[in-house]
């Protein structure tokens, strides 16, 4: 394996994020981490209940790079409650902000969906445990293999 794979973090600031209906989950993230100089952070826990969700889903047999005709673009009006978030917002190759987030949600049926979220509007509530991480020299890029932004982890950092 060619380069760096891994790299040491330790927490950092610890924050309870509550956000109220009909505000975007990803926005609000994203001018959360803004506003309180967070440029490394993962989710921690999520819950409360979303509507209007776009997700992507990988299509079955699908080959690398992973590219638009490889996936599945679903969106769901909800309201359905959320059962979880993962996922992490680290700098990108232009140094902005990007968040990669996965959801998982479950329909008035009990059926459970899920995917990397494109964008999602909170429903009643949304209460998230978020925690920044502590790291330097690790960056979003484009991965020529993969397809799609995936972590970098600069060797020269310290």
């Amino acid at each position: 394996m060619e380069g760096l794979w891994y790299k040491e973090c330790s927490n950092g600031r610890r924050f309870i994020i509550k956000i109220t209906p009909g505000e975007s989950l990803t926005t609000r993230l994203l001018q959360f981490a803004h506003l309180t100089d967070v440029r490394y952070a993962m989710i921690v826990s999520a819950l409360g209940s979303v509507k209007n969700v776009r997700l992507r889903g990988i299509k079955t047999g699908a080959k690398l790079p992973i590219t638009p005709p490889r996936v599945t673009i679903h969106d769901i009006e909800g309201p359905c409650e959320l059962l979880g978030l993962q996922g992490n917002i680290v700098p990108g190759e232009d140094d902005l902000l990007d968040c990669h987030f996965h959801i998982m949600m479950s329909k008035s049926s009990g059926e459970v969906v899920g995917g990397h979220l494109y964008e999602a509007e909170v429903f009643a509530t949304c209460e998230i445990i978020l925690t920044e991480l502590d790291v330097s020299g690790v960056e979003r890029h484009v991965s020529k293999v993969g397809g799609i932004p995936t972590i970098y982890i600069d060797e020269e950092a310290p």
